[in-house]
C-alpha cells in the first residue's frame, strides 16, 4: 500500500511517499480502506518535533474515512465494507489504518465519506469544549482563539446554538476575521484581544475563554475572564513551556481553570468518548455545524497540505484524498 511517512523530523520536506506493509487488526481493532484523511496541527507538530511520536519512521494522521477491510478478534458491532470515520494513534496518511473499535463510528445517515473525513478529532473536541468541559449557558459570552480553524469554526456555531450571549473570536488577519463572522461570531479581533474584549464586554470579560495557543496567549486568557469564568486549555501550539496557574491567578475573581485532549480521552476514557462523539456527530447530522473543506490534496501531495496549515493561511478543515 501507498502511506506517506518521515524518517528524521524537520519540514513539509521530510514527508515522502512509501510503499509499505498493509497492517493487519489485532485484537478489538479494525482496518479500514481509507477514502479521506484529515490534516490536524498535531500532525505538524508530529513531523516538527516528535509530538506523540513512539519511533522514526513515522506515519502521521489522526482522523480517517473509509470502508471497514478487517475486524480483530472481539469486534462485533461493525461489519466489513461498513462506512466509517474513525480517530487513530497515527497512521492515518496511508491507504490502509489500523484503530481501536472504539474509536470507530459508523458515517451516520445524510453524510457522505468526505464531509465525514473532517469531523473525527475537530467536532467532538468543539462540543467538548462548549458543552462538556466549557458547559456554556445560554445568555454567556465565550472567546475563542483560532477562530477561522477547524475547532473554532465548529465552536462558533455550537456556541450560537447554545444560545451565547456573545461570541468573540481571535484569529491572525483579516480575512480569517471574514471566515470566522460567517460561522457564528459576532466580533473577531486580530491579534492583540485583552483590552478590546474588555471593551466589548464593558469591563466584564468573558465567561468561557477556549485556548489552543498556550503560553502567553494563555494568559492574556485568563487575564480576560469574567468574575467566575472558566478557561478551557486544548492545545500548546506556541511550543511554550508547560504552564502553571495557583491562587493568585485563581482566588479573586472565583475563576477556574481546565483542560482537554481528544486524544488523551481515546486512551484513558474510550467509553466517554464515544458518548462525546455520537453527540458531536449528531450535530452534523442535524445541520447545526457545517465544517467547510478549505482544500484537499491527493496523498502524495501530503507535504502541500503541511505548508499550507503551517503558514497560518488556512480556514476550515484541510484533507487528504486517499482513495483514487
Amino acid at each position: 500500500m501507498r502511506a506517506v511517512e518521515f524518517p528524521e523530523y524537520g519540514g513539509p520536506e521530510v514527508l515522502r511517499l512509501v510503499t509499505a506493509e498493509v497492517p493487519e487488526p489485532g485484537p478489538g481493532q479494525v482496518s479500514i480502506d481509507v477514502a479521506y484523511t484529515g490534516v490536524n496541527f498535531a500532525d505538524l507538530k508530529a513531523r516538527a518535533e516528535g509530538y506523540r511520536v513512539p519511533a522514526l519512521p513515522y506515519v502521521p494522521g489522526l482522523e480517517v474515512s473509509g470502508r471497514v477491510r478487517a475486524l480483530g478478534a472481539g469486534v462485533t458491532d461493525l461489519a466489513v465494507g461498513q462506512e466509517v470515520v474513525a480517530l487513530t494513534e497515527g497512521g492515518a496518511y496511508a491507504e490502509v489504518a489500523v484503530a481501536e473499535a472504539s474509536t470507530v463510528f459508523p458515517v451516520p445517515a445524510g453524510l457522505d465519506l468526505r464531509t465525514a473525513a473532517a469531523l473525527p478529532t475537530v467536532l467532538p473536541t468543539a462540543y467538548a469544549l462548549v458543552h462538556t468541559v466549557g458547559r456554556l449557558q445560554p445568555g454567556e459570552s465565550v472567546l475563542v482563539q483560532g477562530a477561522a480553524g477547524g475547532v473554532g469554526t465548529a465552536v462558533g456555531q455550537l456556541a450560537r446554538a447554545a444560545g451565547a450571549g456573545a461570541v468573540y473570536g481571535v484569529v491572525s488577519s483579516a480575512a480569517k476575521a471574514a471566515h470566522a463572522k460567517q460561522h457564528g461570531y459576532d466580533e473577531v479581533f486580530v491579534g492583540a484581544f485583552q483590552e478590546p474584549v474588555r471593551a466589548a464586554t464593558g469591563g466584564r470579560g468573558a465567561d468561557l475563554v477556549l485556548d489552543p495557543v498556550g503560553g502567553d496567549t494563555l494568559r492574556a486568557g485568563l487575564a480576560s475572564l469574567a468574575v467566575f469564568g472558566r478557561l478551557v486549555s486544548y492545545g500548546n501550539a506556541s511550543g511554550a513551556e508547560p504552564w502553571s496557574v495557583g491562587q493568585p491567578e485563581l482566588y479573586p475573581l472565583g475563576v477556574s481553570v481546565s483542560g482537554f485532549s481528544i486524544l488523551s480521552l481515546a486512551r484513558t476514557a474510550p467509553d466517554a468518548l464515544r458518548r462525546l462523539t455520537e453527540r458531536a456527530l449528531a450535530r452534523a447530522v442535524d445541520g447545526t455545524v457545517t465544517l467547510p473543506v478549505m482544500a484537499e490534496f491527493p496523498l502524495a501531495r501530503a507535504a502541500e497540505a503541511h505548508r499550507l496549515m503551517g503558514g497560518r493561511s488556512s480556514t476550515g478543515k484541510l484533507l487528504l484524498r486517499v482513495a483514487d
